[in-house]
């Protein structure tokens, strides 16, 4: 599913229907106690960060989502049906949080008490239009300061409906994103053909919240994990690592606007190919990152390349089918000056990930937390990431192209820089929001440039070794294969 905004989707013309929780559902939430389940780190901190900003006069929208089709002519209320079928499987979408002092509190809703609204809208003649007006109503509706805090949406035609869902980053993450184009429609055609879903139900991020922050509420400040993070911030000033080129930033000026950045890197060949160059040392991920430390080198002379990469928190099988935002981060420090060629960055980020990724599975807000003073954060976007996702095994994932899937994200502001690669069954995927700024520009064009021909140059070597679809041998003791790209 590739990842990209409302103006690179594809919208097209038609009638717009939307659907909210209903206003009984909303007043029962207003009456409800307290569920003892605190907020995760996660959540609380992005709502934190988002109240901060607002009292600073800056509006923020970071909302995030998904779109798909549903061919031929749909059932409103067949539809409507799979929706809260879909809502009410997932625990997260029925609760919230108020504010009790300096605390947040969460409460929950009973299944029962939850209900959609369903409204028309009206027609859409131009796609220009419609596009702004999902993009100013979703802004709204999935507000973090709000409640509730997403949105469903249906722009109908006589030959398909378009499905437009956005939510608050509180409810979900990519790997949310990438599993609702299936079970909605497997709800809907099941619907549409008068017979019940086969859906196992599925366990509650709402549950996993509470498990996460206890176990985070353990440790304290001479717990190792936070020991490993303190040498990595006071490396970093005290901060959290921005993406090391050239930016155009102003120093102290306000919060810049961004833009998306978005395309297919290479096709399924070339990325077969570096996953089984890239294999011996950890996959995909170890190569992005291993190119990205070589080519940050080379567009900033960074000697050593810093970052905070994220992982899913997913690690029990009871979690794979919920929604919610399990992500976690591990600090990865990469001396990119003993990287004299490809294969030596392969080794020195393998060995990183090996040594620090257990470190994700404790919130990044709990250990700075701990650190206090220790951490001066200088932005409300604390750091970059470069991500990968292998999204392939995901249910559905073989329609998302026939069903014009997409992840959708909101690029307002921010500082920083954030790149998502993602493995999809035609290819690798590239997307990154950076300050929109000329030299950001520049650089992340420049950045994206030489990954693609790094990946390309690397696949070359697999294929002329003979080994695209096979488990090639370490490198480490074959001197006999071809050598890698970039010495």
């Amino acid at each position: 599913m590739r990842i990209t905004d409302l103006q690179r989707c594809g919208i097209r013309p038609g009638r717009l229907v939307e659907w909210t929780l209903s206003p009984t559902t909303v007043e029962a939430a207003v009456a409800l106690p307290e569920d003892s389940r605190p907020p995760a780190y996660a959540q609380e901190s992005h709502v934190r960060t988002s109240r901060t900003v607002r009292a600073d006069g800056l509006f923020v929208p970071t909302w995030i989502g998904t779109a798909f089709d549903i061919p031929g002519k749909v059932d409103l209320d067949v539809l409507q049906d799979a929706l809260r079928t879909w809502t009410l499987r997932h625990e997260t979408l029925r609760s919230g949080f108020r504010w009790v002092d300096d605390e947040m509190r969460r409460f929950t809703l009973h299944a029962a008490d939850v209900g959609l609204r369903r409204e028309d809208i009206g027609d859409f003649p131009d796609a220009a239009k419609l596009t702004q007006h999902l993009q100013d109503r979703f802004d709204i509706a999935a507000d973090a300061l709000s409640w509730p805090n997403f949105i469903y949406s249906a722009v109908v035609r006589d030959d398909s409906t378009s499905v437009y869902l956005a939510f608050d980053h509180t409810n979900v993450d990519a790997y949310s994103i990438h599993r609702i184009t299936a079970e909605i429609h497997d709800l809907y055609t099941a619907g549409a053909e008068g017979r019940a879903a086969d859906v196992p139900p599925v366990a509650s991020y709402v549950d996993f919240c509470a498990i996460e922050r206890a176990n985070a509420d353990e440790i304290d400040e001479t717990h190792p994990t936070v020991a490993r993070w303190r040498r990595f911030i006071a490396r970093c000033d005290g901060r959290l690592p921005n993406f090391p080129v050239d930016l155009g930033l102003t120093p102290d000026g306000p919060l810049p606007t961004q833009s998306l950045m978005e395309e297919m890197l290479v096709d399924t060949a070339d990325a077969a190919a570096f996953e089984a160059y890239c294999r011996p040392y950890g996959g995909t991920l170890t190569g992005v990152l291993a190119a990205t430390a070589l080519i940050v080198r080379e567009l900033g002379g960074q000697q050593v390349y810093r970052t905070v990469v994220p992982f899913h928190t997913r690690v029990k099988s009871r979690w794979s089918d919920s929604m919610g935002w399990y992500v976690g981060g591990a600090p990865i420090e990469i001396p990119v000056a003993d990287a004299p060629d490809f294969d030596s960055a392969l080794r020195l980020v393998r060995a990183e990930l090996r040594e620090n990724r257990p470190l994700s599975r404790t919130p990044i807000m709990r250990v700075l937390r701990l650190l206090g003073a220790e951490f001066r954060p200088t932005s409300p976007d604390l750091f970059s990431i470069v991500s990968f996702v292998d999204s392939r095994a995901t249910p559905g994932a073989h329609r998302w192209q026939r069903l014009n899937a997409h992840g959708l994200m909101r690029v307002s502001y921010g500082d920083q820089v954030c790149v998502w690669t993602t493995r999809l069954p035609e290819g690798l995927h590239f997307a990154a929001r950076h300050p929109d700024t000329d030299a950001a520009y520049k650089n992340m064009r420049l950045y994206a440039e030489r990954l693609r021909d790094l990946i390309g140059s690397v696949a070359r070597v697999e294929r002329a070794a003979g080994g695209a679809n096979t488990v090639p041998a370490p490198r480490a003791e074959d001197n006999s294969r071809p050598r890698s790209p970039l010495r």
